[in-house]
C-alpha cells in the first residue's frame, strides 16, 4: 500500500473503529491466557476487514503470528492456503501423534496421501497449532476466508472449533454471506459511523461539509471507496468549487479507470497474475504471451520484459511483491482485471499457463483454457481430484471432479465422474451438495442399470444419513446385491419396519453362505419366528474373529442384539468403535459413535457414554448427519433422565423428536421417548411412565421402535408394577420372555430374572438375578428392588446391605434420583447412612475419565490425542488437571493409575 491513496484509505478504515478493535482484543487476552477461541470479521468487500487484522495482529505481543489470505485463483488448488499458514512452523510436525503427523505431512504435500481422513487431519492441523503456540500463544490471521481452498478451509475449521483449552487465537475476514460454519463469534464490519467518515473528509482532504456528507452519501460511507475517491478528486471538487464527477469512479470503477492507463504489457502482466499469483510463473507466461502477441498501432511490446511490466505494476500502487507472489492491493483489483479482459485472452493465459506447470494447477489451468467439453482437460482434474482425496480434501476433490464432469463428453463417463463428486461432497462433510450432484448423476445416467444401482445405493445411504429412513427404505429396497440389501435391512431398522426386515432377509438368504448373509438373513427370520434365524445368528457370531471392519462389527452387534443379548451387542459395538477411531473410516466415525456411546449407556458406563455422544454429537453437526444429531441428542437425554436433570432431558429429547419424527426414524424417537418415560421412573412417577412406556410399545414404524420396546420391557415392567397395573406388568414380562428365548449371556439372564421378581413378587428371581448380574449399575437396580421389599415385609436388617450396595453405585454413577431413592429406603430400614466416601474418579469430568483410563491403559498423550481427535498438548492440560484429583504427581506414579484398570465397571467410568 503506497501513495496518498493508501495513507488516506488506511486512515479512513480504522477511524471509528474501537469496539470492533476491542472485541478481537479480547478473543486475543482469552487465548494468551489459554482459553483460545475463533472470531469472524464480516462485511463487504472494502470495509476495513483487512486493515482491522493488520493493526489487531501487531498487538498480540510475544505471540506468535500466522496467516493466509485466500486468493481467488487458488480457490480450487486443495491445501493452498493451509500450506501457507502452516509452512512456517512445519519444523515441528515430529511432535505430532503418528498419525496427525502423516496426515498433515500429506497435506503439505510432504509424503503421499494414502486413505485421507479429515478428521486425523484437522486434529493434525489443532496440534501442530498447540504445538506453535508454545509458550507464549498464537494469532491465526485467515483472510478473505471465501476464496480459501475448500480443503484448506475445512481443515482450519475443524481446528477452530476445538481452542477452548488452548492459546491459539484465529481470526477470520469473509465477505458478504459466505458461511465460517462452527464459528459463532461474529463481529460485524459495516461503513464508517456517517458522521465520523464526514469529519475525517473534512480534517484529512479539506473536504467542505456538504462535499463531505454528499461523498459518505454515495459511498455508504465505505472506507476504501472513501479513500480512494477523495484522493483522485480535485481541491476544486472537495472545495465545492468544481461539481463532483458523475458518476463517481466506484464500483466497477473504481479501480478499472487506472488499470486501463496501464501499458499493455502491465495490463497482460496483471491479468496472468489475476490468474496465478506466483512470481516465476507470472514473469514466464507474460514473456511468452508477450512474444506471440500481435502489436497494435501505437504500442510496442517488444521493448517491455515482464519484469519491466511487473515494475510499472507496482509503480501503479495496484500490486506488490509477497515474497514469490505478486499480490494486489485489494481482491476488487483484480476483479477489474479480469473485467478489461476478453474471455479469450483470459483462455489463452490458462492455456500457456498449463503448459509451465504440473500436477493440480495444470488440471485447473487445462480447464480453464478448455472451449466447452474437453476429455483431456477432465481426466487431469479427475487425477487431481484422486490426489486431493488421498490427502483428505474431500471438498476440493468435489469441486476437481463436478467441473471434471461439465468437461466430459460422453454420457456414461460423466454421469460416474457425477457420483464420485456426489461422495466426495458427502465424505467432506456437505450433504446437500452431495445430494445435488447425485440427482444430476442420476439423470446422466441414462440406461446404464450398472451405474444406476451404484447411484441408488448411494442416494439411499445418504438419505438414511441425513433424510427421511422410509424412503431409504424404498430405494435400497430395489437391489438385488447382497450390500444393497444389507443398507435396506439397516435402513428398515432404523424405521422400525419388521415386515421390511423380514422380507428383505429372505431376500438376502437366496445369497451365498457368508458373515453378512447370515446376519441379514438370520435377524430376517428370526424376526418372522422362523427357528433357522438364531441357528444363522449364531452362525455368524462364530465367526466374529475373523472381522476387521467397523461395519462388520456393528452387524455382530446386531446379531447379539436380536438374540437378547444386550451384553455381547456392547462388546461388538464397543469393537467397531476401536477399529473405526484407527481405520480412517472418513464420514461415518460419528455413526459408528451412535452405537458405542449407546453400548456404553446399556453397560452402565454412564461417564464415558455422555463424552463419546458429545463428540459424536459435534463430528455428526459438522458433517451435515441429521439422523445422527438425532441419535446422539436421544442418548443424551437418556443419560440426563438417569441423572435426574428434567430440563436437560426433556429439551434433548424434544431436540431429538423433531428430527427424528419427520425423517422417520423410528429407533430414535423410540430412544427419546424412551428418555422421557425413564425421566418419571427415575422421580417415582409410576403412572406417568407406566402410560409413556405402554405408548412407545404400540408406536408403530417411524415412531417407534421393536428393539426399543424389548431394551425397555425391564423399566416398562417396574413401571407397572408401581402403577399397580399387575396385568401390565405380566404382559410386558410375557413379551420380554418371547423375545429373551435365544438369550444365552448371564446379564440378559438377569435382567429377565429381575423382571419376573418384579411381576411375580418372587424373592428367589431377585436373588437369581443378583447372581447372574455381570453389569453393576443394573445389579444395583436390583439391589433396590429387592431391598425395598424386604424392608416393607419387616426385614430390615436383611434388606439393608442390598439398600446400601445400590446407594452407593447410584452416587458414584451420578443418577441421583436413584440414589435419593435408596437412601431414603435405607435410612428406613434403620440406618441414618453417612454419605458413600467419594470414590477418587467421582471428581473427574466424562472426558477427563477417558483421558485417565487411556492413561491407565499405557497410551502415551500422542496415542491418546490420535484416538479421541486432541492435540496432544489437550491431552496434557486435562491429565493437569486430573492429577490433583487423584492425589498423585504425573503418569510416573502409576499406583493410583492400577486402580482405573482393575475397578470394576461400576466405578471404572460412571459418573
Amino acid at each position: 500500500m503506497g501513495g496518498v491513496e493508501g495513507l488516506l484509505e488506511w486512515v479512513f478504515m480504522l477511524y471509528g473503529r474501537s469496539a470492533e478493535v476491542s472485541a478481537l482484543d479480547k478473543v486475543i487476552a482469552w487465548a494468551r491466557d489459554g482459553s483460545g477461541g475463533a472470531v469472524v470479521l464480516r462485511g463487504e468487500a472494502g470495509v476495513g476487514k483487512t486493515a482491522l487484522l493488520d493493526a489487531v495482529a501487531v498487538r498480540g505481543g510475544a505471540m506468535r503470528l500466522l496467516r493466509t489470505t485466500g486468493v481467488e485463483a487458488e480457490t480450487d488448488l486443495a491445501f493452498a492456503a493451509l500450506h501457507q499458514v502452516l509452512w512456517p512452523v512445519s519444523s515441528m510436525l515430529d511432535a505430532l501423534p503418528e498419525p496427525q503427523h502423516d496426515a498433515v505431512r500429506a497435506a503439505l504435500g510432504l509424503a503421499a496421501g494414502t486413505a485421507g481422513d479429515r478428521y486425523l487431519l484437522g486434529a493434525g492441523v489443532l496440534s501442530l497449532l498447540a504445538e506453535a503456540a508454545a509458550p507464549d500463544g498464537l494469532i491465526c490471521v485467515v483472510d478473505d476466508f471465501q476464496w480459501i481452498d475448500q480443503a484448506s478451509a475445512d481443515a482450519l475449521l475443524f481446528a477452530a472449533r476445538r481452542l477452548a483449552t488452548e492459546k491459539i487465537a484465529m481470526l477470520f475476514a469473509v465477505r458478504g454471506d459466505a458461511p465460517v460454519k462452527g464459528v459463532p463469534l461474529t463481529v460485524e464490519v459495516r461503513g464508517l459511523p456517517g458522521a465520523a467518515a464526514a469529519k475525517m473528509l473534512e480534517s484529512c482532504c479539506g473536504a467542505q461539509p456538504d462535499v463531505a456528507r454528499e461523498l459518505v452519501t454515495l459511498t455508504r460511507a465505505n472506507p476504501l471507496a472513501l479513500g480512494e475517491i477523495a484522493a483522485r478528486l480535485t481541491p476544486a471538487q472537495l472545495a465545492g468549487r468544481d461539481p463532483l464527477p458523475d458518476p463517481l469512479p466506484g464500483g466497477a470503477l473504481l479501480f478499472g479507470d487506472r488499470v486501463a492507463a496501464l501499458s499493455a504489457s502491465a495490463r497482460l502482466l496483471a491479468l496472468v497474475a489475476a490468474v496465478q499469483a506466483d512470481l516465476v510463473l507470472v514473469l514466464s507466461a507474460t514473456d511468452r504471451l508477450s512474444a506471440e502477441r500481435t502489436v497494435r498501432p501505437g504500442e510496442n511490446m517488444g521493448s517491455w520484459t515482464g519484469r519491466m511490466a511487473l515494475a510499472e505494476l507496482e509503480e501503479s500502487g495496484l500490486a506488490e511483491l509477497s515474497g514469490t507472489r505478486v499480490h494486489f492491493r485489494h481482491p476488487l483489483i483484480r476483479s477489474a482485471v479480469h473485467e478489461a479482459a476478453s474471455p479469450a485472452m483470459i483462455r489463452r493465459v490458462h492455456a500457456v499457463l498449463a503448459e509451465l506447470t504440473e500436477g493440480d494447477r495444470r488440471a485447473w489451468h487445462l480447464a480453464g483454457a478448455a472451449m466447452g467439453q474437453d476429455e483431456r482437460a477432465a481426466t487431469e482434474l479427475v487425477a487431481a481430484a484422486e490426489l486431493a482425496r488421498d490427502r483428505g480434501g474431500y471438498g476440493t476433490a468435489a469441486a476437481a471432479l463436478a467441473r471434471a464432469a461439465e468437461l466430459t463428453p460422453e454420457p456414461r463417463a460423466r454421469a460416474a465422474r457425477l457420483k464420485d463428486a456426489a461422495v466426495a461432497a458427502w465424505l467432506g462433510g456437505r450433504p446437500g451438495q452431495a445430494e445435488s450432484l447425485l440427482a444430476e448423476a442420476r439423470h446422466q445416467a441414462g440406461a446404464d442399470a450398472g451405474l444406476a444401482m451404484e447411484i441408488a445405493q448411494l442416494r439411499g445411504r445418504f438419505e438414511l444419513n441425513s433424510g427421511d429412513a422410509a424412503e431409504a427404505v424404498r430405494i435400497l429396497a430395489a437391489g438385488d446385491t447382497l450390500e444393497m440389501l444389507a443398507d435396506a435391512v439397516e435402513a428398515a431398522s432404523y424405521v422400525g419396519d419388521t415386515a421390511a426386515i423380514i422380507e428383505l432377509g429372505r431376500r438376502a438368504a437366496a445369497h451365498r453362505e457368508g458373515f453378512l448373509r447370515d446376519t441379514v438373513a438370520g435377524i430376517g427370520l428370526a424376526l418372522d419366528g422362523d427357528a433357522a434365524g438364531p441357528g444363522l445368528l449364531r452362525r455368524a457370531l462364530a465367526r466374529v474373529g475373523e472381522l476387521g471392519e467397523a461395519a462388520e462389527y456393528l452387524w455382530a452387534a446386531a446379531a447379539a442384539s436380536q438374540l437378547g443379548e444386550s451384553d455381547l451387542a456392547t462388546e461388538m459395538a464397543e469393537r467397531a468403535g476401536r477399529v473405526a477411531r484407527v481405520s480412517g473410516m472418513t464420514g461415518q466415525l460419528p455413526v459408528v459413535l451412535e452405537f458405542v456411546a449407546t453400548a456404553e449407556r446399556i453397560a452402565g458406563r454412564l461417564a464415558s457414554s455422555q463424552a463419546i455422544s458429545e463428540e459424536g454429537l459435534e463430528l455428526a453437526r459438522e458433517a451435515g448427519y441429521e439422523n445422527t444429531v438425532a441419535a446422539h441428542l436421544a442418548n443424551l437425554a437418556v443419560l440426563a433422565a438417569l441423572r435426574g436433570e428434567e430440563e436437560t432431558c426433556e429439551r434433548q429429547a424434544r431436540e431429538a423428536l423433531a428430527i427424528a419424527i419427520p425423517h422417520r426414524v423410528g429407533l430414535r424417537a423410540g430412544v427419546a421417548a424412551y428418555a422421557l418415560a425413564l425421566l418419571d421412573l427415575c422421580l417415582g412417577r409410576y403412572a406417568t411412565a407406566h402410560d409413556r412406556f405402554t405408548a412407545i410399545a404400540a408406536a408403530g414404524p417411524g415412531v417407534g421402535h421393536p428393539t426399543v420396546v424389548w431394551r425397555t420391557a425391564p423399566d416398562r415392567v417396574e413401571a407397572a408394577v408401581g402403577a399397580g397395573d399387575e396385568v401390565g406388568a405380566r404382559t410386558a414380562l410375557e413379551a420380554y420372555e418371547r423375545w429373551s428365548a435365544y438369550a444365552a449371556t448371564p446379564e440378559s439372564r438377569a435382567l429377565l430374572a429381575r423382571c419376573r421378581g418384579l411381576a411375580e413378587s418372587s424373592e428367589e428371581a431377585f436373588g437369581e438375578a443378583l447372581r447372574l448380574h455381570t453389569n453393576p449399575f443394573e445389579a444395583a437396580r436390583t439391589a433396590l428392588l429387592l431391598g425395598e421389599r424386604l424392608r416393607r415385609a419387616q426385614r430390615p436388617g436383611d434388606a439393608r446391605a442390598h439398600l446400601r450396595m445400590a446407594w452407593e453405585t447410584f452416587e458414584r454413577a451420578g443418577a441421583r434420583p436413584w440414589a435419593r431413592r435408596a437412601q431414603g429406603e435405607l435410612r428406613a430400614a434403620g440406618e441414618s447412612g453417612q454419605a458413600p466416601s467419594s470414590a477418587m474418579l467421582d471428581a473427574l469430568t466424562p472426558q477427563e475419565l477417558r483421558i485417565a483410563g487411556l492413561v491407565a491403559d499405557g497410551l502415551s498423550s500422542k496415542q491418546i490425542a490420535a484416538q479421541l481427535f486432541l492435540s496432544p498438548r489437550t491431552v496434557e492440560y486435562h491429565l493437569y488437571k486430573v492429577y490433583p484429583k487423584l492425589g498423585i504427581g504425573s503418569r510416573t506414579e502409576p499406583a493410583r493409575l492400577v486402580v482405573l484398570q482393575k475397578a470394576p465397571a461400576a466405578e471404572e467410568d460412571m459418573l
